[in-house]
């Protein structure tokens, strides 16, 4: 598998690649990113917060590189500090007559490296925690929880081009 940058401010129908249970069997399929908003005309739920929150369902994993954060004008970029990829827990919903079959991704307090530039972040699955996600096999807030200090290597995004891609 592939896994690529998220980033935070893609188009609400952004196609990625999710991974659930469906019908007994694991699969893979590409759904667009926000789920139908309970009002006509509102905004699409893109992220879902998750405490006090049960998700016996329609669970779902979207794997990662790394993600993207705007926090004060500034771009940073959040990868795991062991270089590895994961996942975002996520959940899904079936189409309906007004709505594609879409996800969104579930949100947890921010874990000490990403509290500095954001209070919220995406719950981030190592890729030994998939399982526990999808099977249900341990309770959510065991599995819902930011990761330790210094779990993420933080990089500020530059903006435009670089001084060395001018010189000659």
């Amino acid at each position: 598998m592939n896994a690529r940058a998220f980033d935070s401010d893609a188009p609400l129908d952004e196609r990625r690649i999710i991974i659930r249970r469906y019908g007994g069997d694991v699969e893979m399929l590409e759904l667009p990113w926000g789920l139908q908003p309970k009002e006509p005309g509102g905004r699409p739920f893109t992220v879902v917060r998750a405490e006090d929150r049960s998700f016996p369902s329609h669970r779902c994993l979207v794997p990662a590189s790394e993600f993207r954060h705007r926090s004060q004008g500034k771009n940073y970029s959040f990868r795991l500090a062991n270089g590895d990829w994961f996942y975002f827990a996520g959940i899904w919903r079936p189409a309906t007559r007004d709505w594609p079959e879409a996800y969104a991704i579930l949100t947890i307090q921010a874990n000490d490296d990403i509290a500095p530039h954001h209070d919220r972040q995406m719950a981030v699955l190592r890729r030994d925690e998939r399982s526990a996600w999808l099977d249900m096999t341990h309770p959510e807030q065991e599995v819902l929880r930011p990761l330790p200090r210094a779990s993420f290597a933080v990089s500020r995004l530059r903006q435009g081009r670089t001084q060395a891609e001018f010189a000659i």
